[in-house]
């Protein structure tokens, strides 16, 4: 039989003498995973404590302590196979002053199994665990609610210890909650189903973890590569070495430098066996470049047309890891990927009671404490949210003098930099000053429980904002509406935001000031960016007359997000076309700051895209823009 290539990474959690280690061991033992001179130690040891059965913990307790306390202190790993998959187990302990050691073992697991004792129930730390694993995304929580031969095999009982956690779980962002009653000291449903059970109908817990789809927080999508080091062991190799974070990357494909910005393509990838066709997230390769830069350990090489943010503020959750609590204002090394940067908590939004979820105020946090707090870092630092992208939406703090980690962070995205209150100006009736439009310092940015990457990838395209601009009459509108059907038709997730119809409702109450479609704009790429943020490819039809209305929409979106399409016609076609009627109104004087009458239009000097709509059909045109959204891997 072939060796399985499948592989699935789970935690183990729950409060102390759950049973967490006893059933790792019943998985080794019963999946034939244990060598005999491990299993006769374990005998040996478990009759000379006197013990009336074989001690399963002993299998995973590793260190001279925890035998010596019977308790688990460290994250022991463990590897099992069955025929149809691999799997590397993180076995955490129990103990909540070793809460930190649970939140780096679950930090690259996809699947967390949360034990909970029969007899005692649903308790603090089992609540803990489960947000844990929540704030750490992961895609599957197994509820195994563990000695049930303690409790007489009890329906009841497991259907009370599942109510009970179901009611807390539900303020969770857990997309997958499986609850399995088991006894993983007598074997009950750990790998065969129980005999003692026959109320339960579902699955062993081993055939949950065989199914369990596996792979799903790799981002496949956004290709980011942080530097090891670069490589150059004489005059004819210059590679770059590390080990691909998520997405993916071929020789040929357009690449950037950040921070730098250099520009190059990828020319060949090495490793020790020889060059890849191909390199996918987890993959440690050399790349080499057709360009000589000058990159060093810190930088990342990403997409041409696929970034991620950039920022020297985060808005970011903090899992406490540190004896001493946190300083506020005080400063502390980040690493995040393989850059290293200081950095300074300069705001703590509030602290998380992990029994309740309740969010309070604070001015710190201590050990096991969760909060969430605005850093800042003296240099700039490349990541996508979270949720979005583990590998680049994750990082650690370092106290500077003990050199201890001190904390675990996940961003949720840029912070606002903090700004100087402003008196509100009094606008004119139907002017919207939106230099001074005041904020309210009582919000948030929430975001959503399923990242942007996850849904591009569920639908198989990216989202991106295409933003058709041009005269009155230039075709923008008839282009969008072409293409909107273009891309439904290719199962695309689309939507069309027309000029006219946001001036329906959402702008009805703005005029044709400069102020008034400055901020029609401004609410346009608001809107433009939310429906970004939830992966459709979004559609925009505006005149957009100015330079700097273009450039704030395409400001708010990660480079490489922001389609320009100039469509371009000449303004005497555009007179002559005249669908609306608007340019002879404008040439009787009834309407006064009309675009390419009396008003500038500042043409686009760098779009992406320029079309013709005076040389080429629609449908020409059309095709040109699907065609660039194919080469550029947004379709």
């Amino acid at each position: 039989m072939s060796e399985p290539t499948d592989l699935l990474r789970f935690t183990t959690a729950g409060s102390v003498d759950d049973g967490k280690s006893t059933l790792i061991g019943r998985l080794l033992l019963d999946t034939q995973n244990i060598y005999q001179d491990q299993l006769e130690a374990v005998a040996r040891a478990s009759r000379e404590r006197g013990e009336p059965y074989m001690d399963l913990a002993l299998f995973t307790d590793g260190l001279k302590a925890e035998r010596e306390q019977r308790i688990t202190i460290d994250v022991a790993h463990r590897y099992f196979t069955t025929p149809r998959r691999k799997f590397i187990i993180a076995d955490t302990p129990g103990h909540i002053q070793y809460t930190r050691n649970m939140v780096t073992g679950a930090s690259t697991a996809e699947l967390a199994i949360i034990l909970i004792d029969a007899q005692r129930g649903v308790l603090t730390q089992s609540k803990r665990h489960g947000f844990i694993a929540s704030l750490l995304r992961i895609p599957h929580i197994l509820v195994a609610v563990n000695k049930m031969d303690l409790v007489d095999y009890s329906q009841q009982v497991f259907d009370s210890i599942a109510a009970e956690y179901n009611a807390f779980a539900a303020k969770l962002s857990v997309p997958d909650l499986t609850y399995i009653p088991v006894s993983a000291l007598q074997g009950d449903n750990i790998v065969h189903s129980s005999a003692h059970m026959p109320w339960y109908e579902g699955p062993t817990l081993l055939y949950h973890l065989e199914h369990v789809s596996a792979g799903s927080t790799r981002n496949l999508v956004d290709f980011r590569f942080p530097v090891q080091m670069a490589l150059r062991p004489d005059r004819t190799f210059r590679g770059y070495m590390g080990q691909v974070a998520s997405g993916t990357i071929k020789p040929g494909d357009e690449v950037v430098v950040l921070p730098d910005g250099q520009k190059s393509r990828v020319q060949a990838i090495v490793t020790f066996e020889g060059e890849m066709e191909e390199a996918a997230a987890g993959d440690a390769v050399t790349l080499t470049l057709e360009d000589e830069l000058d990159i060093s350990r810190g930088d990342m090489i990403v997409r041409l047309r696929n970034v991620p943010q950039v920022a020297t503020n985060l808005d970011c959750t903090l899992c406490w890891l540190g004896e001493e609590p946190l300083n506020l204002h005080g400063d502390y090394l980040l690493q995040h990927t393989t850059r290293q940067v200081r950095a300074r908590a300069e705001e703590l939004t509030y602290r998380i009671d992990v029994d309740t979820l309740h969010r309070s105020p604070a001015s710190t946090l201590t050990l096991n404490e969760i909060g969430r707090a605005r850093l800042t870092t003296t240099q700039p630092i490349f990541f996508d949210a979270y949720g979005a992208n583990r590998a680049t939406g994750s990082f650690i703090l370092v106290d500077l003098h003990t050199n201890n980690t001190v904390a675990a962070g996940m961003i949720r995205g840029a912070a606002a930099e903090p700004v100087e209150p402003v008196e509100p100006v009094e606008p004119a009736a139907h002017v919207v000053n939106t230099e001074q439009r005041p904020k309210s310092s009582n919000v948030v940015w929430e975001h959503t429980n399923i990242g942007r990457s996850q849904r591009e990838e569920r639908q198989g395209h990216k989202a991106a904002v295409l933003w058709f601009t041009g005269l009155s009459g230039a075709g923008k509108s008839t282009l969008a509406q072409q293409l909107e059907r273009r891309l439904f038709a290719l199962g695309c997730q689309v939507i069309y935001l027309d000029g006219d119809n946001v001036r329906h409702g959402l702008n009805g109450d703005l005029g044709f000031s400069a102020e008034d479609r400055k901020e029609n704009i401004r609410r346009v790429a608001e809107v433009a960016k939310l429906t970004f943020e939830n992966g459709l490819l979004t559609l925009c039809a505006f005149i957009s007359p100015y330079a700097a209305e273009r450039q704030f929409a395409r400001s708010l979106l990660p480079a490489g997000s922001f389609v320009a399409i100039y469509v371009r016609c000449d303004l005497g076609e555009a007179q002559r076309r005249d669908p609306k009627g608007l340019y002879a109104r404008a040439a009787r004087g009834e309407i006064r700051g009309f675009t390419g009458v009396d008003e500038p239009y500042e043409t686009p000097q760098q779009p992406e895209l320029i079309v013709d709509t005076v040389q080429n059909s629609p449908e020409e045109n059309v095709d040109e823009i699907v065609d660039y959204l194919k080469s550029n891997n947004f379709i």
